[in-house]
């Protein structure tokens, strides 16, 4: 999986965790919903997130970086 597709299920997946958290737990998890929706949003005209650098320290290859063949 690259690193585009795994940035989108990672963030997808905690939306949906924060929005459960906020409905069965505290309101005050959607705080987290609005901060992952801001991050998401400010990385469009940045171009940089915080994940995207965490998962290409982890070795997660981009789209556009060259395949490599053993």
């Amino acid at each position: 999986m690259n690193l585009e597709r795994m940035l989108r299920m990672i963030a997808g997946i905690v939306v949906m965790a924060s929005v459960a958290l906020g409905y069965f737990v505290n309101p005050n998890w959607y705080w987290f919903t609005a901060f992952v929706g801001l991050n998401l949003f400010q990385s469009a005209f940045t171009n940089w997130c915080p994940m995207m650098t965490i998962l290409a320290k982890l070795g997660v290859q981009s789209c556009d970086a060259p395949a490599r063949h053993a």
